[in-house]
């Protein structure tokens, strides 16, 4: 809403304060003030002329050699360009020394050989925007009315030595939405009294009645019609000074009749339409909803189809107006109306809101009919712009209106005890501070001990319950009076829980590892909702889902980073590693709710290493997955608790799949995808992994125990041992490593031969076997006898001999 300084003062005195210091208090007052304008900043120089001649320059057919008056002792030689400039006209004219908008100064110059001493002023170039321009000025200067008086200030005469404040309205203060509305809120900031605008007059002794009846068929969408006629109309241009108020309200001024129109509904809020009665063609006008299909073309010329949804105003047998938004072509108002019928109305704001957006006309009667109008301005609103026509364009008014009313209005009455505002607000305020601040809102008020009752008008209908009374107490008292008190009890300062500590801890190993953090959808279909389960159970099914895609609760996540490796290898990012920690969801039956668990999965494919200088590559297998999750497990300290064992599982390569084994309960899996799942979706080797994160970081963690670095040497020595092809290598180290204790501290593999010179079904692996005593020097008598322990055991407990 735009607040022209000005014009507020109309309706109140506001001497003593600036329009800086209203807008701070307006927004202190819990209305934010987005900025205030100053029209005319940065431009002087600028006067009234009159333009006594006027001849073609010589040497250009579109410029005008002018000799004007502004106001000094000699007139001036001005060229002007604008082509409807003529001879006795009153022009704005800047003169030499003058600055314009944009620092623009103003020079003598010469202009195809012709001196020119200043410059004839479009409105435009006077700081107006073109949208806001009457349209018969658009393509040139401005004219004044011929009463103008030569040699004054002109800006001063547009109205633009005035300030405008931008008020940013939230939709509860609708009441706000017009210029007296403001005057209400701004005398109760201030405390002053609000002078209405003046709409007395003498109607002629005819009545509106005998020349319009005023039928209502759809009630709902519109409890009171008011119609009013005014005979004898001239159309013309409207007073400079409303035109100039239009304008720096943002709407472009047409003829007196549709300028007051709208002058009214920034005065009262309350949206007008005037018809042009001869037109109508009927005198009678029935409101009702639109037939579906019905066509009617509205004032912009655009033929518009209509539906059951909306509301119309008819001439008893086709639309005249569309209710609320925008009147028809078929009866506006023209340079040949005589005879206005005007409408001043109270429509239902969800029906005029329907209409605006189906027609995507979003105006300025819609906005205010869609947050609400006072129902008590009505018919006020309607004297008022019979009053102006009367002034302004010679009509004869008609007594009394022709109307329906089944309006039913009922001010809010809230009472609330001056305890709560006081219990809220943390002040300590009397009755009569509460009742002082009611009355210069204008609220009626009674006290009966300590309950306070409040009747509201009908302008301030976002006054429905107790908290509404306090926050007018609140803002009109002043919220920088409003006490600080500082929160009084224990707190507890924020941190994060241990699990939300290891959860940091595993994303960001894994990211230091290489990986990239994916998020995928948590609905996927029913063929990949079972796929790479840890655990099976009946899928669970949306009722409503957005297609059959994203129809099924996942059970596990590779599915849907797989899906994400498919893509970027899709488009040439063929080595990739990514990871997700997310939520799978087990269904529990029928009617209880689904276990919801978090787990981590992650898919690695391509090149894990590629140095081109050195000559080296190393593609992603199974031991580079499986040796990133040893490090997380060794950041998590888990090392010890965890076991990998060889496995079949669905989807996965029979061979090169493990399950994982938290303190001996199954928690995931990690492996290759079975290459007939990698060949469908198009993939090379791609290895992946999952695991119950929830297992994971719940789990305990043995206190750390740091061991000092042996002072004393180690001994190393190196087995060789052929066992059978199905032994795996992590049974041969548990073996070695029980009965090498104390003295053997590690056990590593760091070879497996499986070629044509191994005997059939035969393998040889070998370890490297370190020992150790922290507290003196070994000697090989010592490391024979417990080296030769351990291949016993390997024999006894895994066949396992060493290789010749």
């Amino acid at each position: 809403m735009f607040v022209s300084y000005k014009w507020l003062q109309d309706y109140i005195d506001l001497s003593g304060v600036t329009a800086a210091e209203l807008a701070e208090k307006i927004t202190k007052s819990g209305i934010e003030v987005e900025g205030v304008e100053v029209l005319n900043e940065g431009i002087k120089g600028v006067v009234v002329g009159h333009v006594l001649e006027r001849e073609q320059h010589p040497n250009a057919d579109k410029l005008s050699k002018c000799l004007v008056d502004v106001g000094e002792e000699q007139p001036v030689q001005i060229i002007c360009g604008a082509p409807n400039v003529a001879q006795g006209q009153k022009v704005a004219v800047a003169k030499v020394g003058a600055v314009l908008p944009g620092n623009f100064k103003i020079k003598r110059a010469k202009l195809r050989g012709e001196e020119s001493n200043g410059m004839i002023c479009s409105l435009t170039e006077l700081g107006m925007e073109g949208k806001v321009v009457p349209k018969e000025y658009s393509e040139g200067i401005f004219v004044f009315p011929a009463d103008a008086e030569v040699g004054v200030d002109a800006l001063a005469m547009l109205n633009r030595d005035d300030e405008v404040l931008e008020l940013s309205l939230t939709p509860n203060r609708a009441d706000c939405l017009s210029m007296l509305g403001v005057a209400y809120e701004v005398a109760a900031i201030l405390g002053r009294e609000v002078k209405l605008p003046e709409t007395s007059l003498d109607p002629v002794a005819e009545k509106a009645s005998d020349y319009i009846k005023i039928v209502v068929d759809a009630k709902e969408d519109n409890p009171l019609y008011v119609a009013k006629m005014i005979k004898n109309v001239k159309i013309g241009p409207s007073p400079l000074w409303m035109q100039t108020r239009l304008m720096s309200a943002g709407i472009r001024p047409h003829n007196n009749v549709v300028d007051i129109t709208n002058y009214i509904l920034l005065e009262y809020g309350q949206p007008l339409h005037a018809f042009d009665y001869d037109r109508l063609g009927s005198k009678e006008i029935l409101v009702r909803r639109a037939n579906d299909g019905e066509k009617f073309v509205t004032l912009d010329d655009v033929d518009r189809t209509l539906s059951s949804d909306h509301l119309v105003i008819t001439n008893g047998a086709e639309p005249v107006a569309l209710a609320g938004v925008m009147g028809g072509a078929n009866s506006e108002v023209t340079s040949d109306t005589t005879t206005v019928l005007l409408e001043s109305a109270y429509f239902n704001g969800g029906t005029v809101r329907k209409a605006s957006k189906d027609h995507a006309l979003r105006s300025e009667a819609s906005a205010r009919f869609e947050k609400g109008v006072d129902p008590n301005r009505v018919r006020v609103a309607g004297e008022r712009a019979a009053y102006l026509m009367a002034k302004f364009a010679g009509g004869e008014v008609l007594e009394g209106a022709a109307e329906v009313d089944t309006l039913t209005i009922e001010p809010a009455v809230v009472s609330i005890t001056l305890e709560k505002i006081n219990r809220v607000l943390g002040t300590d305020l009397v009755i009569q501070d509460v009742k002082e601040i009611f009355e210069r809102l204008q609220f009626a008020v009674s006290i009966e001990e300590d309950l306070i009752t409040v009747t509201a008008p009908t302008r301030r209908g976002d006054i429905r319950i107790e908290e509404d009374l306090v926050e007018e107490v609140a803002r009109l008292y002043g919220y920088d009076n409003i006490p600080k008190t500082l929160p009084i009890g224990s707190s507890t300062p924020g941190k994060l829980s241990d699990y939300q500590k290891k959860r940091r801890v595993v994303r960001q190993y894994l990211e230091g590892a290489g990986l990239y953090q994916a998020v995928t959808y948590s609905l996927t279909s029913e063929e990949k909702a079972s796929q790479f389960a840890l655990e099976k159970r009946n899928t669970i099914r949306l009722a409503m889902p957005m297609s059959e895609e994203r129809s099924i609760l996942r059970l596990s996540i590779l599915p849907q980073l797989l899906e994400v490796i498919k893509y970027n290898s899709a488009r040439q990012n063929d080595s990739l590693a990514v990871y997700e920690t997310g939520a799978v969801f087990l269904a529990n039956g029928v009617d209880t709710l689904p276990e919801e668990k978090e787990h981590l999965a992650g898919a690695v494919t391509g090149l894990w290493h590629s140095h081109s200088w050195q000559g080296e590559k190393k593609p992603v297998d199974f031991f580079v997955v499986k040796g990133i999750l040893e490090g997380m497990f060794a950041k998590l300290g888990l090392v010890e608790q965890v076991e990998y064992v060889q496995a079949q599982v669905d989807g996965m390569h029979p061979g090169r799949t493990a399950e994982i084994s938290l303190n001996g309960e199954k928690i995931g899996f990690v492996g290759q995808v079975h290459p007939s799942a990698q060949k469908e979706l198009d993939l090379k080797d791609t290895y992946v992994f999952e695991l119950s994160l929830k297992a994971v970081l719940e789990a305990d963690i043995p206190v750390l125990q740091y061991e000092a670095i042996p002072r004393f040497p180690s001994i190393t020595r190196d087995i060789a041992l052929v066992v059978n092809r199905e032994t795996v290598s992590g049974t041969l180290k548990e073996i070695i490593l029980t009965a090498g204790a104390p003295l053997l501290k590690e056990a590593l593999e760091f070879d497996l031969y499986e070629g044509d010179k191994m005997e059939a079904g035969k393998k040889s692996i070998a370890f490297s076997l370190k020992y150790v005593d922290p507290e003196r020097t070994l000697t090989d008598e010592e490391v024979t006898k417990v080296h030769g322990r351990v291949l016993e055991a390997l024999k006894d407990k895994a066949n396992a001999v060493l290789r010749g």
